[in-house]
């Protein structure tokens, strides 16, 4: 059988203008094992850099078929599906390949770093354990590229987000909180704490009482031997003995924080060789206990003991922060970010190592800008510079396409005489202390090399903008360049559509400022024009939905019915006084089951009795649950969704009805002026009520009520 050789060897054996072979790409991977030592030089390698180009590999996209980004999504609902992605999967592979300029070389040295990472439970706090979603087309497609998994979940290097670190160590601190020891705050506190109520009297006499008992009991055994009993007459196990730090303890159960501060305050007044602690036991839970000290070096001692014990858990949490030490450093310096579509990657990032994402895309956008105030999205950018435009020659900007057109000779890692003649920045790789600008390709979606891809296209970019990197100075910020200005933190909201946010401003555009390759299969969307349809008969596709339709209200009446998924639609209306008809008048079907409404021409639609419909606000209702389930039907049950049908009052209406309760509330009041015979006009013009009702409400009340006393 005749062998094949893959077209790029046989343009390297003809092409190339060295006989020496190529080493693989230098690439610096980056595990539990190496973490510390890694991060210590990519630090230096960061703070030293131009800009910092990053990349993602997650476990999945989307958690079910209409979570996916569709046209007929508005701008909140765009938010809340990446919302939900980013919380819903991990992260498994984090590119970082910071990019600085050296004049000497006249070329860019970069030093990619891939790094594997897994969030384990290290810190036991709660019972929880982490979960994450895995989509089966993405877990395929990493393998496909022989990702590895087992060093990702054997070896890769978990985190915690600022959030888990700050709550972390509240719970650290109220554990370990010193209201015994050595505390003249707290001491003062609490001598000067009075009892005024009986009760509390009487409990805080009971303690006292107890606490001598036990400590009697204590001294009692000591002296003569024996062992120290596990309780002492409490059928109720509120006071266990226990030993603590090998002291004879009471470990206190079942009482409430005013009766533990009431049990503190006995132990303060009347015995000197006891110490009340709250510290960590078991599962890292919070124990009150009441500790026997024999003199007062020992009670230093059990000071000593328990602060050390603190400042151990202490480190033990700033010992899991893990990789967020990478996300802080990127942070701190804000360096300019550059990425490739990486809306969503920017929402993971502040989903794993900050917190939760917030609930609107507003807070989102202005959070994110505080974290990372420089940020350049390399699809933008190739799509809306029409220099650049020509020099992809209308290819697909997707990552690998823009490398293998933008940069053919880092892309092809050898130096050919058909590529010399090309203008292009020399980029060369430094990993450990040892430079190459000769390779092969890398592992394409490692997030390592999709990273360092990323800014090789970003510094091909900028050179075809003008920018001269040769004339650059080493002080200048490449954020603050004229060139990039009208660049920098523009992204695409989602990552199938073309609407592009500011993150500066917050503002919103769609991609006509460039010229838009993506093509709209549907008119001009008017989301309040749109009406979602759900649990219809399964046999019915979106032409069949049109028609019924439409013969109710005319051909023009719908503009388009798009799928959302196998149980779902949308309806565009071609008015949106439509909307509230069509609502309306399936309300009315519903509730009528008579032969005419049988023959009615929805009759098809409605079918079956599970057909629901609302306005698009429910939509978006929907798609900000937390909930996953794979049909939308599904999904709207397990939202709470009884109803079949949620009507949409017209304007006029709700003016009508808010008018109409202001004028109840009046006449429901008691105090109401219209109520007494002898109160005049002015007593109630100035009523609150009143005050809040035009002047012809006014006189309508006073109409409805000298009606009602005829």
């Amino acid at each position: 059988m005749k062998k094949r050789w893959p077209i790029t060897i046989l343009y390297r054996a003809f092409s190339s203008s060295t006989t020496s072979t190529t080493a693989s790409f230098p690439l610096k991977h980056v595990k539990k094992s190496n973490f510390d030592s890694a991060l210590s030089s990519l630090r230096h390698h960061i703070q030293a850099a131009d800009f910092v180009a990053i990349d993602l590999e997650m476990t999945g996209i989307t958690s079910a078929p209409w979570r996916d980004s569709f046209e007929f999504d508005r701008f909140d609902v765009r938010y809340l599906k990446v919302k939900d992605s980013a919380e819903k999967f991990a992260v498994i592979q984090f590119g970082v390949s910071p990019f600085r300029w050296d004049p000497l070389k006249q070329s860019f040295i970069t030093h990619p770093h891939n790094f594997f990472i897994f969030q384990r439970q290290e810190l036991p706090l709660d019972g929880a354990a982490y979960e994450f979603l895995c989509q089966t087309t993405s877990m395929d497609f990493l393998a496909k590229y022989q990702f590895d998994f087992n060093a990702c979940i054997h070896e890769g290097v978990s985190y915690l987000s600022r959030e888990q670190e700050d709550k972390a160590l509240k719970h650290v601190n109220s554990t370990y909180k010193d209201e015994s020891l050595d505390s003249w705050h707290s001491l003062k506190e609490i001598r000067d704490t009075h009892l005024f109520n009986i009760p509390d009297i009487l409990f805080a006499e009971r303690m006292k009482d107890r606490l001598s008992e036990w400590l009697g009991g204590l001294l009692r055994n000591r002296d003569g031997g024996s062992e120290v009993q596990p309780s002492f007459n409490d059928s109720k196990q509120q006071f266990e003995t226990i030993f603590f730090k090998m002291r004879p303890a009471i470990s206190l159960n079942g009482f409430t924080s005013h009766q533990l501060r009431l049990i503190q305050l006995v132990v303060r007044k009347h015995f000197k060789d006891l110490a009340y602690l709250h510290v960590s036991g078991e599962n890292s839970c919070s124990q009150n206990v009441i500790v026997y000290i024999e003199s007062e070096s020992d009670k230093k001692m059990l000071t000593k003991e328990v602060k050390d014990e603190q400042k151990n858990a202490e480190m033990s949490i700033k010992a899991s922060i893990g990789f967020r030490h990478v996300i802080d450093l990127l942070s701190s310096e804000k360096k300019l970010i550059v990425g490739h579509n990486c809306f969503l990657d920017i929402a993971h990032i502040y989903s794993k190592f900050f917190g939760p994402l917030p609930l609107t895309a507003e807070e989102f956008i202005s959070s994110v800008n505080k974290y990372f105030p420089h940020i350049i999205d390399t699809k933008i950018l190739l799509n809306s510079n029409s220099i650049l435009q020509q020099r992809m020659k209308k290819s697909s900007t997707s990552l690998s396409k823009a490398f293998s057109v933008l940069c053919p000779q880092i892309a092809l890692g050898s130096k050919s005489t058909h590529l010399a003649l090309q203008p292009s920045v020399k980029v060369e790789v430094e990993v450990d202390d040892i430079r190459s600008s000769n390779w092969n390709s890398g592992a394409k979606h490692e997030a390592g090399y999709d990273a360092f891809m990323t800014g090789c296209v970003f510094a091909q970019a900028c050179s075809h903008l003008g920018i001269d990197f040769k004339q650059q100075s080493s002080s200048e910020n490449l954020a603050h360049n004229e060139k990039l200005r009208e660049h920098i933190n523009l992204l695409y909201l989602s990552w199938t559509n073309g609407e592009i946010i500011n993150l500066s401003t917050g503002n919103r555009t769609s991609e006509s400022l460039a010229s838009n390759k993506r093509k709209n299969h549907y008119p001009k969307i008017l989301f309040e024009c749109i009406v979602i349809v759900w649990g219809f008969p399964s046999h019915l596709k979106a032409w069949d939905i049109r028609e019924c339709i439409s013969k109710v209200y005319g051909p023009s009446s719908v503009i388009s019915v798009y799928h959302v998924d196998e149980t779902a639609v949308f309806v565009q209306f071609s008015r949106a006084e439509m909307v509230s008809k069509f609502l309306d008048l399936k309300e009315s079907l519903d509730r009528n089951n008579d032969p005419i409404s049988v023959l009615h021409p929805l009759a098809k639609l409605l079918e079956g009795g599970n057909t629901c419909a609302a306005s698009y606000e429910t939509y978006k209702e929907i798609c900000s649950s937390t909930v996953s389930k794979v049909l939308f039907a599904d999904q709207a049950k397990a939202v709470g969704i009884k109803w079949k049908t949620k009507l949409v009052e017209s304007s006029d209406k709700t003016k009508e009805h808010e008018s109409l309760h202001k004028v109840k509330a009046v006449n429901s009041d008691p105090s109401c002026g219209v109520r007494t015979k002898n109160k005049n006009f002015d007593d109630v013009s100035n009523d609150s009520l009143y005050s809040q009702l035009s002047s012809d409400e006014i006189i309508d009340c006073f109409y409805r009520r000298e009606a009602k006393q005829i």
